[in-house]
């Protein structure tokens, strides 16, 4: 069966780095005999808007989201196949991505304050979508997922970064964390699974002074960790897991980790109600700051 990466394309710089993205994730995921299907052409990103004409290599001379200007690396060619489709980019992004394994969106960077713009539509389709969604920042270069080389420039010639995991260990999915594997054994890299916790509320007061009592709450969350990723290292005993958890925000840790990574990994949860989706606080934060592509792994 043709396995598809399906990218939202309407000619704007997110979309075409989304575009370049597409391809590599295909080849990572062992695809290269089906590459993307291109949908949603019309507003993909840009509701009603029509497809702006830019410079084809325009692309290439973007300054990366991580601070570096540079050609970006030949990319693996797999098929394409172009659909132009109309209406809502949002439904339409959707819908088309149900028979897909990953849909690719395209995201801005905001110059000056540290962090990127997830687009309307973007957001909508994170929330409803029932299939992995990536996220790609404009200035992405395949070279950025790269460790640098011995001179300290990065290439796609060198290994992949880590790949990163941000898991809740009070709800752990195992699609979740099954496709953070995937990933990482496909790159051929290291994976960290980052966990980020706050005591209970009843234990906050006077929690600064107590060293004893943090101690211990800390040693429960890093045994609790350990736990719940046995199972997957021994799974994938090819994979070297370092696992990291941390007091405080887990979207401020995720961020920091998203610098010296290939990839992120976060979780939506898929709640039925009639208030209608939503996107966690951790991954939000995520999707508007991390340097790294973003995947996020829907799961109930």
């Amino acid at each position: 069966m043709t396995r598809t990466v399906t990218v939202g394309l309407d000619g704007s710089r997110e979309s075409r780095a989304a575009a370049e993205w597409g391809p590599r994730g295909a080849a990572a995921r062992r695809a290269a005999e089906a590459g993307p299907r291109l949908g949603a052409r019309t507003g993909a990103h840009r509701t009603g808007a029509a497809p702006r004409r830019r410079d084809p290599s325009a692309l290439d001379r973007e300054d990366s989201p991580r601070g570096r200007r540079r050609p970006a690396a030949a990319s693996p060619r797999p098929r394409r196949d172009h659909h132009a489709l109309s209406g809502r980019p949002a439904e339409l992004l959707v819908s088309t991505a149900k028979d897909a394994e990953l849909l690719v969106l395209g995201s801005r960077g905001l110059s000056g304050i540290g962090g990127f713009m997830v687009g309307s539509v973007g957001l909508s389709v994170v929330a409803h979508a029932e299939r992995p969604v990536v996220l790609v920042r404009v200035g992405e270069l395949a070279s950025d997922e790269h460790e640098m080389d011995p001179a300290g420039i990065p290439t796609a010639a060198t290994p992949f970064r880590p790949v990163v995991l941000g898991l809740d260990i009070e709800s752990p999915d195992a699609g979740l964390i099954g496709f953070a594997f995937e990933a990482t054994a496909r790159r051929g890299t290291s994976l960290r699974v980052v966990h980020g916790w706050n005591p209970p509320p009843y234990y906050a007061y006077g929690l600064a002074v107590d060293l004893e009592l943090h101690g211990s709450l800390a040693l429960r969350e890093a045994t609790a960790l350990t736990e719940f990723i046995r199972p997957w290292r021994t799974k994938y005993p090819d994979v070297e897991v370092t696992e990291e958890c941390h007091y405080g925000t887990p979207g401020n840790h995720l961020v920091d980790a998203s610098r010296e990574s290939s990839l992120i990994v976060v979780g939506r949860r898929i709640r039925r109600s009639p208030f209608g989706a939503r996107i966690g606080p951790v991954t939000h934060a995520v999707l508007h700051h991390s340097t790294a592509p973003v995947a996020v792994v829907p799961h109930h």
